[in-house]
């Protein structure tokens, strides 16, 4: 799986009790946000001063919002930062289409934008989202200052073989098979196994945070949706890896406009390492920030490095605080 319920690196000691069954980091707020066929499940963090540029963080398969709670922290001087539960993921129901596809999830976070009004914004993905806002920034540059791509899911000729599970949940037919597989391990072996596959070093997690996401997956695994949600993604994540001629995501990659860092950690059994400088050639004038012990996770790993990198292109290259013109939703 991709990037999931995982705890930050730092303690959780202090954290508040659940909010309607969703942890939610010191200082942050959920929202609901309602749409035609879509309900969307949105965290901010109320920015350190006003004024500041707008961001939107998008997760990971498997992930939420809360993915990004150590990244808005440290970027909370920075930018006016919200994230968003992809439909079907964190506490966002599922779509009413049951449309997972990438493309139906970057329109999902257009949608978004375009009825918040906070564009453009400076846009991050993680994995599955990394794939999603790459579709973003190519279709729409109005909506995007800048793009932070932390182990994009992009296709890769030769996947990991630690990454093939994730891609066995796309074949009709397999979801009841790994739901077997999972049904007689504890919470605690699900979350060891997730982190061991999502994290450089999982001993970085504090023993506060392990019990947070051990709860985390209880909730999950308890929704009807989960696995139905989880098999469509990845589903969506093979089909977009099959597309060619301007919908395939590598084409869509050299279309994009936005000044663009690109976060690959050396330690990553999901998305190749190898994969870096394929996407630094890909991406016109991007930034590549390799982390050696980092999993799939860099921006809860090493948040603040991922932050530090994040400032310093905005430090570099004003034209990430100008808007493109758009083309369209496509």
């Amino acid at each position: 799986m991709s990037s999931t319920e995982l705890p930050g690196v730092r303690s959780a000691a202090e954290l508040p009790p659940p909010v309607g069954g969703v942890r939610v980091a010191e200082g942050e707020r959920l929202r609901s946000v309602a749409l035609p066929g879509l309900t969307l499940t949105v965290r901010s963090r109320p920015p350190a001063r006003t004024g500041l540029p707008p961001a939107l963080f998008v997760h990971g398969l498997g992930g939420s919002s809360l993915n990004w709670s150590a990244l808005m922290e440290q970027l909370e001087d920075t930018v006016d930062g919200e994230a968003v539960d992809l439909p079907g993921f964190g506490d966002s129901p599922p779509p009413a289409d049951r449309d997972y596809s990438v493309t139906a999830l970057a329109r999902a976070v257009i949608r978004h934008l375009d009825a918040a009004g906070r564009g453009p914004v400076h846009l991050f993905g993680n994995s599955l989202g990394g794939a999603v806002t790459t579709r973003v920034a190519a279709v729409r540059p109005d909506l995007v200052r800048t793009l932070t791509l932390v182990s994009p899911a992009l296709p890769e000729l030769r996947v990991q073989r630690t990454a093939v599970p994730t891609a066995l949940l796309a074949v009709p037919g397999a979801v009841s098979v790994v739901s077997r597989m999972f049904r007689d391990l504890t919470a605690e072996q699900r979350t060891r196994g997730v982190m061991g596959l999502c994290y450089g070093d999982p001993s970085r997690v504090t023993p506060e945070g392990f019990r947070d996401a051990v709860a985390e997956m209880e909730r999950r695994m308890a929704l009807p949706y989960f696995w139905e949600a989880m098999s469509r993604s990845s589903r969506g994540i093979v089909d977009a890896y099959t597309l060619g001629g301007q919908h395939g995501l590598w084409r869509q990659a050299q279309r994009v406009l936005a000044p663009t860092l690109l976060v690959y950690g050396g330690r990553d059994r999901l998305v190749s390492y190898r994969m870096a400088r394929k996407a630094a050639a890909a991406f016109r004038g991007s930034r590549l920030l390799t982390l050696p012990e980092a999993g799939h996770v860099a921006m809860m790993e090493y948040p603040d490095v991922v932050a530090a990198a994040f400032q310093d292109l905005l430090r570099d290259d004003p034209a990430g605080r100008e808007p493109h013109t758009g083309e369209g939703e496509g």
